[in-house]
């Protein structure tokens, strides 16, 4: 038998608010199920919980989802949706409304980052950006 593994994220009492902001946000989403306590839904076939709990235990940054962007567009639509009502931080990092930990990141950035050459350079660039620029990142 295959255990299946998701994460559960635990809200006040915004379990369904922050499905449904999600789901508005990844086009490949969906609300599976839902009853006065939680929400299962997927993102990208990526199952997760919301659950409503109480407001003893909130998130951090200790947890984040990343997000993988092909494109400066990509990054850009994420940034905007995910971050809005939220904060940004350094190197693509931000927090959205619920308190959420996401990292924005360009798919290519594994790629300069394994060039010996190009490495120290890109750090460099990337530790200068709140949100990336990917063309920023590849003329570094």
């Amino acid at each position: 038998m295959t255990h299946k593994i998701f994460p559960c994220l635990w809200f006040d009492n915004q379990a369904k608010s922050a499905a449904v902001y999600y789901c508005s946000i990844f086009k490949n989403s969906k609300i599976i199920s839902e009853n006065p306590y939680s929400v299962i839904f997927e993102i990208n076939e990526t199952k997760f919980m919301a659950l409503n709990g109480d407001p003893h235990f909130t998130f951090s940054r200790g947890n984040s989802y990343v997000v993988t962007c092909d494109t400066q567009e990509e990054i850009d639509h994420y940034w905007e949706k995910l971050g809005q009502d939220g904060s940004y931080n350094k190197c693509g990092w931000l927090e959205d409304k619920f308190g959420i930990s996401w990292q924005i990141v360009p798919s290519i950035l594994g790629k300069l980052m394994n060039d010996p050459e190009k490495a120290p350079k890109v750090m460099y660039a990337f530790m200068q950006m709140t949100k990336f620029d990917i063309a920023k990142l590849e003329n570094a």
